[in-house]
């Protein structure tokens, strides 16, 4: 039987204990119902994972003792940031959560050409807390111990000046031309780091194509239909773990 997982930054734990901030605290006790003497999961949003038994709670605090740091990690073994064109509604909301799940490390949303979302400062502000607490329930419930890193919204163009040699390898998925992705990693050696991009529902523009192009862009196909902005990241990012065996490594096991 699975532990209930919660979430604490590593200035929460300290001498063999952890203190659970208020929203952590109230899932605890008034969602989950749960009191003195339950086991629980903690990571810290660095990769360390704590099997903790609940020891107080007191109001909207609650004080865990660390019984075992666990040798487990659900991460990727090749850290992938995805770059998503802004799309309107809940369906950011749904690719942030699911790339989350996919094992992605980090998000940064396109304000592209064609994308059919303009935010102002302010509101990108607040959608960027909105996608990283969407994120964080998604890490509880996979299982990773990472948190995912987020950017406010970038134009392509301050996307690619903003990329160093060391982000790898960045995928430009489209829907016109390109080559299959195990074709184009064929051979190749596998670098530790990848870019996942995914263009707005329009399409990518002719200036943001060759823009992407002229930074190494290598253009890639996902078939023949038309796929809608969040059926293509997800189909992206779930072809390129399985093509890096992520989604064949069994699970470690609990210590």
């Amino acid at each position: 039987m699975r532990r209930h997982r919660f979430y604490a930054q590593p200035d929460q734990i300290s001498n063999e204990r952890v203190q659970l901030d208020r929203e952590q605290s109230h899932h605890l006790a008034r969602v989950l119902r749960l009191g003195i003497g339950d086991e629980v999961e903690v990571f810290d949003g660095e990769d360390h994972v704590y099997r903790c038994t609940v020891l107080q709670i007191d109001g909207g605090k609650t004080k865990l003792s660390i019984d075992a740091r666990l040798s487990k990690s659900a991460e990727a073994p090749v850290r992938i940031t995805l770059a998503q064109a802004l799309v309107k509604g809940e369906k950011f909301d749904w690719i942030v959560q699911k790339a989350t799940e996919l094992g992605v490390s980090s998000i940064v949303p396109l304000a592209t050409e064609h994308a059919d979302l303009r935010l102002g400062a302010d509101q990108a502000a607040r959608r960027v807390e909105r996608w990283q607490r969407i994120s964080l329930e998604a890490l509880k419930q996979c299982g990773r111990s990472r948190l995912v890193s987020f950017t406010l919204p970038l134009s392509p163009q301050d996307y690619v000046s903003s990329r160093s040699p060391e982000d790898g390898p960045m995928l430009v998925f489209t829907e016109r031309g390109g080559l299959p992705l195990p074709e184009l990693l064929h051979g190749q050696r596998e670098p530790e780091r990848f870019a996942v991009v995914i263009g707005p529902e329009g399409g990518w523009g002719e200036s943001e194509r060759s823009l992407l192009q002229a930074h190494n862009g290598r253009f890639v196909t996902l078939g023949p239909r038309i796929l809608r902005t969040e059926t293509a990241a997800v189909a992206a990012l779930s072809l390129l773990q399985h093509l890096l065996g992520d989604l064949s490594v069994p699970e470690t096991p609990i210590s």
